[in-house]
């Protein structure tokens, strides 16, 4: 599931690129240059002179007349002089141009540059957004501090289960626990040992009313997540955390604590330790599918066969593609008759087969993971594919 709340590229804006068609879609890829020597000398912007420049060679190879490609390409040309675009810059700019006009968009990947005119946007760059883009809740938890975030590794949305849960002990325990907590004559915290007046409660009843406390919140997070199987990351002290996970009913505790008061630290340090702690849970994933591809080898359940894949693709039989990053296999697929003509370079007559695998892959619910060439399951080769079964 993808979250759109703070997503860079929500699904719903992919999927729109991904339905657009035109015989001069342009797609134009750089990094921004964010710090340093190459933001001062503006050489993102002297880049996008260059990419532009590029296009109108291309454009001209469609014989298209040169005041009709000026004017299609201003647009672009006014990113330039964008002075906002680039006092913000993030780590890649994405531009998107069609009769239908632009759309650009700061991304956090570092781009390869890179330009393309086809029929459709070229998407495959974008993917990776997309591969880690799993959901985890992350519970902020102390005595009197508790808030659930949904997650993922772009950012935090609050789902403010105030209404749902405690977000104090004294609330979860009743009126008396003010005159309890004054009745501690020491100790660090309310479940470390310690000293009592008066009426004789002791490490036992502050256990308990620790445990109805952690009760309560348990059960509100779960109303607030309701059926999901995404994983429940706790940040906290770890003494807190081992009570907490005594309480806790929630299917899919994250095993490890986000250390920390979460009270005071910083949402955007937060988020970011949260998200260090989770990710080996997530990058599991992609190692089982690299396995699963081994397993099946020399079996009809996968392949790296473009004259396979790429059917497969567009009618939504694969479950897992694996795309070598920075390559593209160029051509001509005619659906109808299911006849595959491959070319060495592009040319104003073909496509990248490649994006066209990788963006069908995804649409039709199929996982996508960019790799290095090394570490492609089928070494040489640019598209591997485990098939649904």
């Amino acid at each position: 599931m993808y979250t759109s709340e703070f997503h860079p590229l929500p699904i719903k804006t992919f999927e729109t690129l991904a339905s657009n068609h035109y015989m001069h879609c342009v797609s134009i890829y750089l990094p921004m240059h964010k710090t340093g020597k190459e933001q001062n000398e503006h050489l993102a912007q002297e880049n996008l002179k260059k990419c532009i420049k590029n296009v109108h060679k291309t454009l001209k190879a469609y014989l298209l007349p040169k005041e009709e490609i000026v004017n299609y390409l201003k647009p672009i040309e006014a990113l330039i002089a964008d002075l906002e675009l680039w006092r913000n810059p993030s780590n890649g700019l994405a531009i998107f141009l069609d009769n239908k006009g632009l759309n650009y968009y700061t991304l956090p990947i570092e781009f390869e540059t890179k330009i393309q005119v086809a029929s459709n946007f070229y998407l495959a760059p974008l993917l990776p957004l997309y591969e880690d883009d799993e959901k985890y809740y992350l519970l902020e938890l102390s005595q009197d501090y508790v808030k659930l975030y949904e997650a993922s590794k772009f950012g935090l949305t609050n789902l403010h289960i105030k209404s749902l849960a405690p977000d104090t002990l004294e609330k979860a325990v009743g009126s008396d626990f003010k005159q309890k907590t004054l009745q501690i004559r020491s100790g660090q915290d309310a479940f470390g040992t310690g000293a009592f007046h008066g009426h004789g409660e002791g490490i036992d009843d502050k256990k308990k009313e620790l445990f109805t406390f952690l009760s309560a919140i348990d059960k509100g997070v779960k109303k607030a997540i309701k059926n999901s199987k995404a994983p429940l990351v706790i940040a906290s002290t770890n003494s807190l955390f081992n009570h907490y996970k005594q309480a806790s009913t929630y299917a899919n505790l994250y095993a490890e604590n986000c250390k920390g008061d979460p009270e005071f630290k910083n949402k955007t340090n937060l988020h970011k330790a949260s998200w260090e702690l989770i990710k080996t849970y997530f990058e599991e994933n992609k190692k089982q599918q690299l396995k699963q591809f081994s397993e099946l080898y020399n079996t009809p359940k996968i392949s790296y066969q473009l004259n396979e894949i790429i059917p497969a693709a567009i009618s939504g039989k694969i479950a897992t593609l694996f795309v070598e990053k920075n390559t593209d296999a160029y051509g001509i697929y005619n659906q109808e008759n299911g006849k595959l003509i491959l070319n060495k370079n592009k040319a104003v007559v073909n496509a990248s087969l490649t994006n066209l695998a990788a963006i069908q892959t995804f649409i039709k619910g199929g996982k996508v993971y960019t790799l290095d060439s090394k570490e492609m399951p089928a070494q040489g080769e640019q598209l591997n594919a485990i098939f649904r079964f």
